[in-house]
């Protein structure tokens, strides 16, 4: 059985349910956005642009030589290509926030990223796919319309995007009384979607689960590592390492099922590539949070590690120094402690990511004289 023949069984109306479900996701993620986090990108613009650059151009061009080396059909490899386009999760900050990472920046990340995502998706899919030298007949047979497909992404993505914000500005203590149930919401329905998609095409997935578990872990660890690298790479710190690793390796599957269905007719490969990363991928990406988050707090006492080593203006580096020689410690280590604090109060207050993330982006912000 080849892959590419195989079309999944799919309703019509199921497309209609899960877009609305990742409307309703994309209305959560606005929901705990703020105009300060476009600031705090605009204020230490650095981390964001190694990310996105590491998301629009390293990863699309590392996953296309993927799968001109794993054993992948024309629809799986072209599957691969399409995730690789798609946006990061808004899983990526409660991975963030469970490993230590900064969250402020993670979620500033995610924000813009997705409202740049509605414009760089179809073209960076049309461009690679179109590249592959097997993929490409399958965007030909399609006839891909990037036009079209922005279309759908900007109703995706974008309307409930701006609709979510302006709740936010408008009536920001009734956002902050739905967030937490549109969040839960939409991701029960998210999975599920790709579980009921899963048993209603159990056939096809187990007979290609094989190869693609195999393709789908290790496309999963090289995004993961991409983003890892380039925090290291960008000599930043251990918060923003976490952050960037969970942006650049967190995609948004869901997102990619709805655009196989809406575009590529359910083609099996692509279909089963996007299911199965749309379970695995959180998975992993939750094992990777916990397990880093317990080697940070053995290495340096708590789970946020060190500080960013670029986010500190040389006032902030001589006071946090001088209290350093006051109380024999490292500066490093006082604004560690500060962080871990208060993720620690935020766990007992029942703060929501917006709200850590805005006292994480002052605390880093904060300058001592």
């Amino acid at each position: 059985m080849n892959a590419d023949d195989v079309l999944l069984n799919f309703n019509p109306s199921m497309q209609v349910v899960l877009t609305v479900v990742l409307g309703l996701i994309m209305f959560g993620i606005a929901l705990d956005t703020q105009v300060r986090d476009f600031a705090v990108v605009a204020k230490k613009p650095k981390p964001f642009i190694m990310a996105i650059a590491a998301q629009l151009l390293v990863l699309p061009a590392v996953t296309f030589g993927l799968t001109l080396i794993l054993p992948v059909s024309a629809s799986m490899a072209l599957g691969m290509i399409l995730l690789a386009c798609c946006p990061p999760g808004n899983v990526s900050q409660l991975l963030t926030h469970r490993a230590g990472g900064n969250t402020a920046l993670s979620v500033s990340m995610t924000a813009v990223a997705n409202v740049l995502y509605i414009f760089a998706l179809p073209l960076s899919v049309s461009f690679w796919g179109g590249l592959h030298p097997q993929a490409r007949d399958l965007v030909q047979a399609v006839n891909l319309d990037p036009m079209s497909m922005l279309g759908d992404i900007v109703l995706i993505i974008g309307l409930p995007f701006v609709l979510g914000m302006a709740v936010r500005h408008k009536f920001p203590q009734v956002a902050r009384r739905i967030q937490p149930f549109a969040k839960v919401f939409s991701l029960l329905a998210l999975v599920g979607f790709i579980v009921g998609a899963l048993a209603g095409n159990w056939t096809y997935f187990i007979a290609f689960v094989g190869v693609v578990m195999v393709v789908v872990i290790v496309h999963d660890a090289v995004a993961l590592g991409i983003g890892y690298s380039t925090a290291v790479i960008g000599g930043l710190g251990t918060r923003e390492r976490k952050a960037i690793t969970f942006e650049v390796g967190i995609r948004n599957g869901g997102l990619g099922l709805v655009l196989v269905f809406s575009f590529f007719g359910g083609l099996g490969g692509m279909a089963i590539v996007a299911g199965w990363w749309g379970v695995l991928d959180n998975l992993i990406g939750l094992g990777v949070a916990s397990l880093w988050s317990l080697h940070t707090k053995r290495r340096t006492g708590t789970v946020t590690g060190d500080a960013s080593r670029h986010g500190f203006g040389p006032l902030r580096r001589r006071g946090l120094r001088a209290a350093a020689v006051a109380q024999p410690i490292g500066y490093v280590e006082i604004v560690a402690d500060a962080a871990a604090a208060l993720d620690g109060a935020a766990a007992l207050d029942g703060m929501d990511l917006a709200d850590i993330a805005a006292a994480h982006a002052d605390l880093d912000m904060v300058e001592v004289a």
